[in-house]
């Protein structure tokens, strides 16, 4: 993923930061405990289509 991409990318949630998960393919705002799937490169940032962290990955 475009590095200068993941500088101005936040959380459509809460508008915090992400954390990039290359190995998972996701991002993921640790502030609302979501994660957001990265396909193909593209990041899917939507609220519906986030996954709820469990308690260990946060």
């Amino acid at each position: 993923m475009d590095v200068r991409l993941l500088e101005i990318l936040v959380c459509p949630v809460c508008k915090g930061s992400l954390e990039n998960r290359a190995a998972e393919a996701e991002l993921v705002c640790k502030t609302c405990k979501l994660a957001y799937q990265v396909k193909d490169d593209i990041p899917v940032m939507l609220e519906d289509e986030a996954r709820q962290l469990s308690p260990e990955e946060n």
